[in-house]
């Protein structure tokens, strides 16, 4: 079995694309805090958006599917699931949910690993929830004439649990260490659990749920708002792609993680931005005035309907949705977005496109 020793990145040189994205990302985290102080309503807001999002992207990377209907009905457990893709969909939401509400008290070990892949497929008719792979997996690529290639074998199955043990005793220790940054052992963590690929199934839903759970641990929130799972998905290309080049040479321990560490710090760094973007336009504007003798108040202005919908409109570019809009104005209904994005066209700000489920807008130039 390989050593997994994740002290050894004391020394390791990053290069400084690498180091710019860690300086940005702290510099972001510092600003986040004050925004979770002083806007508690709108962060709730995006939470709930967060959450539904989280679940329909990383399971549809899987190609696990429903209408968007279904899904905000699964998400907020406003419904039974009729089919396996959604009895799929359910589990997501429910350790989701679990990582959301105790990632606090949740220890980074193999057996908390086992309880979330079994509450991850408790509603699968698998059998296999909790349990580590009892035959050889292999992570397989399909080429353009539809004939498949191994792309990497990952350990067998005896080694599996010893393996998982090894990373999440690693892991805590470099953690516990506090000379390394935890935004560089968390992608090498998850690309050990990846070429580990300890499942026969869920693999991949249970690597993004060990990321929340990870980033949370270590004071990085912005997954509770800003789905990290979306992200993942609008880049899942370049996802699979610079998960091949760093898990070449990994059973020799050989592998170059930088690509893989650099993928995830960008995805991190993307989902603070879109945060940053989101909460400058949750229809509040916040003031701090000094008086003569130096004492600061905070002061809180309430912005109307329309001003949130028109700048939520101005960061778009091509074509968006009603739903879109909606869900990064977290401070205001739907019939109020209804009513601004009607005033828009009617002003010929907007541009209305197709009709019924179908209806998308563009911003008229």
């Amino acid at each position: 079995m390989r050593k997994f020793d994740y002290l050894k990145f004391k020394t390791y040189r990053w290069d400084n694309e690498i180091l710019n994205y860690l300086s940005q990302i702290h510099e972001y985290k510092g600003r986040q805090e004050l925004y979770l102080r002083y806007k508690p309503i709108a962060m709730e807001r995006l939470i709930e958006v967060a959450k539904v999002q989280s679940i329909e992207s990383s399971n549809r990377i899987e190609g696990i599917v429903t209408t968007g209907t279904r899904m905000g009905q699964i998400a907020r457990e406003k419904t039974t699931p009729r089919n396996r893709d959604e009895k799929e969909i359910a589990g997501y939401r429910d350790v989701l949910n679990t990582v959301f509400d105790n990632y606090e008290y949740i220890p980074v070990n193999g057996n908390f690993v086992l309880q979330l892949h079994r509450d991850l497929m408790q509603y699968a008719e698998t059998g296999n929830g909790g349990r580590y792979k009892i035959a050889q997996n292999y992570l397989k690529e399909i080429r353009e004439d539809g004939t498949e290639t191994v792309r990497f074998v990952p350990v067998p199955p005896y080694e599996t649990e010893a393996c998982i043990n090894a990373i999440c005793e690693n892991y805590s220790a470099a953690i516990a260490d506090e000379t390394i940054d935890p935004l560089l052992i968390i992608p090498v963590f998850l690309l050990d659990f990846l070429c580990i690929h300890p499942f026969n199934d869920g693999n991949g839903r249970m690597s993004r749920l060990l990321t929340l759970l990870l980033l949370l641990k270590s004071g990085y929130q912005v997954g509770k708002y800003i789905s990290i799972e979306k992200h993942i998905e609008k880049t899942k290309d370049v996802y699979y792609g610079v998960l091949a080049e760093s898990s070449f040479g990994w059973h020799g321990e050989t592998e170059d993680v930088t690509a893989f560490v650099k993928y995830m710090l960008g995805i991190i760094l993307a989902c603070y931005r879109e945060f940053e973007s989101r909460v400058t336009i949750t229809g509040e504007t916040t003031i701090v005035s000094e008086n003569d003798h130096g004492k600061k108040k905070v002061i809180t202005i309430k912005n109307k309907a329309y001003d949130i919908v028109k700048a939520s409109v101005d960061t778009k570019l091509g074509k968006f949705t009603k739903r879109e809009i909606v869900n990064i104005c977290p401070s205001i209904s739907e019939k109020s977005v209804e009513a601004a994005l009607k005033r828009l066209l009617e002003e010929g700000y907007v541009k209305k496109h197709g009709s019924g489920k179908t209806t998308f807008y563009s911003k008229a130039y």
